[in-house]
């Protein structure tokens, strides 16, 4: 056993959520697909400045932790941001953060 099992599942996926969003470069990718709102065929790295092997690491990253889905196809990958996990994610940390929250400022300084 590790000692990442020692945790909730809740709070070990949580945890992977936020490492996800740790680099700028993975929130710069998740923003681009949000903008564009359609998938991504083709070279996200056109788009954000780093190389197309730096880029797929991230991706990687992304998908990971289902922010984002991807599929192959021959040569082409295609990239959607995943809006059911998105919105559970959103719930999750929201439910989160509650819990950790200072009401009234009563034990927080």
């Amino acid at each position: 056993m590790t000692k990442v099992e020692l945790f909730s599942k809740d709070l070990q996926k949580i945890s992977g959520v936020f490492k996800a969003l740790g680099h700028p470069a993975r929130l710069a990718i998740l923003q681009y697909l949000a903008e564009t709102r359609v998938c991504i065929s083709g070279d996200i790295s056109n788009e954000i400045p780093l190389s197309r092997t730096t880029v797929s690491q991230h991706l990687n990253e992304l998908k990971e932790v289902n922010l984002i889905q991807g599929e192959i196809e021959g040569v082409k990958k295609n990239y959607c941001l995943n809006a059911k996990e998105i919105s559970r994610i959103k719930d999750m940390l929201d439910s989160f953060l509650i819990k950790i929250e200072c009401i009234d400022n009563q034990n927080c300084q």
